[in-house]
């Protein structure tokens, strides 16, 4: 049976009891990547390797108390946002004559921390010696007790937080032709496979503009809270959306449960943003809508219950029967109809059919 490597990133809050060892760590640390970020730029040095072969050593001395991990961390740090600098400049987009690092982020490597699932604690490796951090945690975090533990960081933001990334190696089953197939759509979702169809409204539409309307409110007349107004109605789009689509994944990988599944279809859905639809509210909603987050979400959910993933060519599933092949032609709202053998059905249903049909034809091949 095919194996497959899942990885998720959880986020902890942090007891903020020890705040004067984790203050001195961010401040060293944004020192040493910005200085391994002026001689990255002054010599073009985007080799990890290079970096910390030609640095490490004077760094090691200049910081003889620092645990000599996070060099390594900031040298891959710094190669990496000046890899991304150089594309931006490249394209003539960049900001800034040369690269610098201000987010408030330390890099951690397996040897610089390690958590402890029992009294729910992370300790951490500082300048002063390792210390002892209480993880405040929700229910959902309970399942990474069973993962691996991977790369980690510390970020500070009205607080200090631990982002952890954790793997787990599952055994899919075995592809029996049984398949759910899924088609997203920007207001609504389409499931099933031959016997049954659902198609469940997610009223994202609703909510992404609600919230464009009040940011563009915020942004139209100078406020003396505006970012901290902002960041807030942000934060609370993506939190009412993640959960609309961590509930309807749930549903979905439900349904392939029941009905013994081998496979969750997904659409290859491919330069959606980069179309000219010639209308400026039509490319904002489609700018707003994340249906690759959507995507990703059923991924990760559907091989963690020991499920295939499998995207399918997304063109024209909505415009071709999928009983005869040939054109469809709208037939009032939703509503499509086959010139040739004149089915009629809703066009989201139409969609879940071909992406089934062309699953089968790709197993049959």
């Amino acid at each position: 049976m095919p194996l497959e490597t899942v990885k998720l990133t959880a986020s902890f809050k942090l007891d903020e009891s020890l705040t004067e060892s984790l203050e001195s760590l961010f401040s060293t640390y944004g020192e040493i990547v910005n200085y391994l970020l002026d001689y990255a730029w002054a010599k073009g040095i985007t080799s990890f390797k290079r970096l910390r072969m030609e640095k490490y050593n004077e760094l090691r001395m200049k910081y003889p108390s620092l645990p000599s991990h996070y060099i390594y961390t900031a040298c891959q740090m710094a190669c990496s946002i000046y890899k991304s600098f150089r594309k931006l400049k490249r394209k003539g987009v960049a900001k800034t004559e040369k690269p610098f690092f201000k987010k408030q982020v330390v890099m951690l490597d397996d040897h610089l921390f390690s958590i402890d699932f029992e009294n729910w604690q992370v300790s951490i490796a500082t300048e002063s010696g390792r210390i002892k951090l209480k993880l405040f945690h929700g229910t959902y975090h309970e399942k990474f007790k069973e993962m691996k533990v991977g790369q980690a960081w510390l970020v500070k933001r009205e607080g200090f937080y631990l982002k952890v990334v954790f793997s787990r190696t599952v055994e899919l089953v075995e592809q029996n032709g049984k398949a759910v197939a899924v088609d997203v759509n920007e207001n609504n979702v389409a499931f099933g496979d031959e016997k049954h169809i659902k198609i469940i409204k997610t009223g994202e539409r609703v909510i992404r503009t609600a919230y464009f309307l009040k940011r563009r409110r915020l942004q139209s007349k100078p406020r003396l809270n505006e970012k901290p107004l902002l960041a807030k109605y942000i934060g609370r789009e993506r939190r009412r959306v993640e959960c609309i689509y961590h509930k309807l994944a749930n549903q979905i990988i439900a349904y392939a449960k029941e009905e013994s599944a081998s496979a969750i279809i997904l659409e290859d859905l491919k330069n959606i943003r980069k179309k000219n639809r010639g209308s400026k509210a039509i490319n904002g909603r489609l700018n707003r809508w994340s249906f690759r987050k959507l995507q990703k979400i059923i991924e990760y959910k559907a091989k963690l219950a020991e499920l295939n993933v499998v995207y399918v060519d997304a063109r024209e599933t909505s415009s071709l029967c999928p009983t005869c092949g040939g054109k469809l032609s709208p037939n009032g709202y939703r509503q499509m109809k086959c010139r040739k053998c004149n089915l009629e059905q809703d066009r989201d249903v139409m969609a879940v059919k071909n992406l089934l049909r062309r699953y089968q034809m790709d197993v049959g091949a």
